[in-house]
């Protein structure tokens, strides 16, 4: 006789319940950048829409910015450490293999013995593990998951490259998922395009030297991009994908409130806006321009930054839209917390 195994018993929908972020206490100008390329605040203005970033200090490391948002993100949520069941971490700058900086995380947090795990899908690990979270809150799993996307990218920018030296920002955004009675997470669009996995990528060794040829100290290979290539593929085929996750979603453009884009430049972000056909009234995430590209934090770094500011309010309804190196995507409609 075969062994029949008992079917999950999760919530029958999920949902974001509190969100948390947290920025560098060093505010970092253009004028700063322009000590090591030839270039103008104006030039760096007009091609990424960035007048400010944020980098962190030697005590703002990944884990402490994450826990910083995390508790940020629990108290909007009305949730203990002790309600989380899954801890999951997005990240290109936890420069350990093994263990995860989750496992770090959430014993510091007092999760008790939560899930823990980190994943890499770059600019689109947050919509990564707000999928994985979804699923898991649904599947019964866990009640409740943190979903932490943090970067240091300070650690991986050349600031002799004047293409990158210019983009990226550090910074930590958490949410937490739970149990919904109601659809408030939807299906999500995702995918990767692996042929064009070398236009965003780290170095494959050392390019920036110290006198005497030894490696800059504390830093690991730095990013690089062909811009053109990742700004065509943003615009023409992200909008693609962002249409088809409304389109999955059942929502049309009228009906949406807020429109939360990985902040990676704002003329993607202008392009996408009027392939989507966005009605005026849908409020534009625009942290880009005092933050700079933060990678997976991007999105929940945002999506904080409308609620607190009032451009956006609990319940609205809101597209993200996460893309990145790897080529990799994922998008979702969410109803805010």
């Amino acid at each position: 006789m075969t062994a029949k195994i008992q079917p999950s018993q999760g919530a029958p929908y999920a949902r974001i319940r509190g969100v948390g972020g947290y920025r560098p206490t060093r505010v970092v100008p253009n004028e700063v950048i322009l000590e090591t390329i030839d270039s103008s605040d104006e030039w760096i203005r007009s091609r990424s829409g960035i007048s400010t970033r944020h980098w962190a200090n030697e005590s703002e490391t990944v884990a402490e910015m994450s826990i910083e948002a995390s508790g940020k993100a629990l108290a909007d949520a009305g949730l203990s450490a002790e309600d989380i069941g899954a801890v999951i971490v997005a990240t290109v700058s936890h420069f350990k293999q093994t263990p995860a900086i989750a496992t770090e995380i959430a014993f510091r947090l007092g999760a008790g013995k939560a899930a823990a795990f980190d994943i890499s899908a770059a600019c689109a690990g947050f919509a990564y593990g707000l999928t994985l979270a979804k699923g898991m809150v649904t599947d019964g799993s866990a009640k409740n998951v943190l979903v932490i996307g943090v970067e240091r990218l300070s650690d991986l920018t050349d600031l002799t490259d004047r293409a990158t030296a210019f983009l990226f920002g550090d910074g930590a955004g958490a949410v937490v998922v739970g149990p919904s009675d109601v659809p408030a997470i939807g299906p999500s669009v995702w995918g990767s395009e692996g042929d064009k996995s070398d236009v965003i990528a780290q170095t494959d060794s050392w390019e920036v030297f110290r006198a005497g040829g030894q490696p800059e100290t504390g830093k690991f290979p730095a990013l690089r991009q062909e811009g053109q290539t990742v700004f065509r593929w943003a615009v023409f085929e992200m909008a693609k994908v962002a249409q088809q996750a409304l389109d999955a979603a059942g929502i049309t453009a009228e009906q949406l409130d807020v429109f939360i884009p990985h902040q990676a430049n704002m003329r993607i972000i202008d392009s996408m806006i009027k392939a989507l056909k966005l009605p005026e009234h849908v409020a534009i995430a625009r942290d880009i321009e005092t933050t700079g590209n933060t990678s997976s934090a991007s999105i929940p770094l945002a999506m904080e930054r409308l609620l607190a500011t009032g451009q956006a309010k609990s319940g609205d309804t809101a597209l993200l839209i996460g893309f990145g190196a790897g080529l990799v995507y994922a998008a979702t409609v969410v109803t805010l917390p």
